[in-house]
């Protein structure tokens, strides 16, 4: 398939789902959103990229500069300012990336670098595992002086690194452990990446209590949602689209909105959708019934935004 092709496909089916399907929503208050790249990584070109991105209807795309990603660490200088530009063409921001960082070294001062000089404030780091056989504390002391280092140096390029509370053993998910070393590094330049779905799996009662603790430290908060599936006989945690799972929007919204967290929102995508919920490199189905789906949650997204109670 050449470009012109795939554009008139990938485009013209989504925008015929939109007219078809999609209500009219309330957009005055609505906040810019973007996209994680991972969901496009069967797209090659940056142009295509954007293309695509600008037909779904986002403001921009949250994009992945790490091993895998849309752009290499190694490949930071060349690659990097090829997507921005290719973003500005089509109106689009990349305001924030995913990198792999964990430790203030020669090639992540080179990725912030480079994003710092193109317009980019906004990453989010790698995740700090926890080994259970050793004290946590003793962990948690460890990695605080990892972090500090990197506030150190996002403070140096005027960046904003950000620590996801990713499910399972791992610094943050807990909550309370990302929020005391936050708290005392105390720097603008150092905050969490909020992710309503890990922290409803790992605290599904007491979720509300997480946030208000790590709020003032949340420097953009990502958007999925979940459900509980039994397979061979152990429940797991499998992703869903939007308002199928148990993740209390309503709820949450109302919470970012009095706290008057204006911040990137950034649209994630974990249930089956041929592949690219992974990151393939090939669709197990058609270009359109994956964007489709992705245009259906962001509408559904903003329509909750709009609802949502001060």
């Amino acid at each position: 398939m050449n470009r012109r092709e795939f554009i008139g496909t990938t485009l013209a089916g989504s925008a015929a789902f939109t007219l078809q399907a999609m209500p009219t929503i309330p957009t005055a208050d609505t906040p810019k959103i973007f996209v994680f790249s991972k969901m496009f990584q069967w797209i090659e070109g940056y142009d295509q990229l954007a293309e695509t991105i600008a037909g779904l209807g986002f403001n921009g795309i949250d994009l992945t500069v790490r091993p895998g990603g849309h752009v290499l660490p190694e490949r930071v200088e060349e690659d990097l300012p090829k997507a921005v530009e290719a973003f500005k063409k089509h109106k689009l921001e990349i305001p924030m990336m995913v990198t792999a960082t964990l430790e203030a070294d020669a090639l992540n001062e080179r990725i912030l670098k480079t994003a710092k000089s193109l317009g980019i404030k906004h990453y989010r780091m790698g995740w700090y595992p926890y080994d259970l056989k050793k004290s946590i504390p003793a962990q948690m002391e460890a990695n605080a002086v990892k972090l500090k280092a990197l506030a150190q140096l996002n403070e140096k390029y005027g960046m904003i690194g950000q620590y996801q509370n990713h499910s399972g053993n791992y610094l943050g998910a807990a909550i309370w452990d990302i929020q005391q070393i936050l708290q005392k590094i105390n720097s603008p330049y150092l905050g969490c990446q909020y992710d309503i779905n890990h922290a409803t799996y790992e605290a599904s009662g007491s979720w509300q209590t997480g946030f208000e603790l790590i709020a003032p430290h949340v420097k953009s908060i990502a958007i999925k949602d979940f459900v509980w599936e039994k397979k061979n006989n152990k429940w797991v945690k499998e992703g869903c689209p939007l308002g199928e799972g148990l993740v209390n929007w309503p709820k949450y919204l109302e919470m970012v909105k009095q706290h008057g967290l204006i911040t990137p929102i950034t649209m994630h995508y974990e249930y089956p959708l041929g592949g690219a919920e992974n990151g393939a490199k090939k669709l197990t189905i058609s270009s359109q019934e994956l964007l489709s789906a992705m245009k259906k949650d962001l509408v559904i997204f903003k329509q909750w935004w709009a609802e949502a109670k001060l």
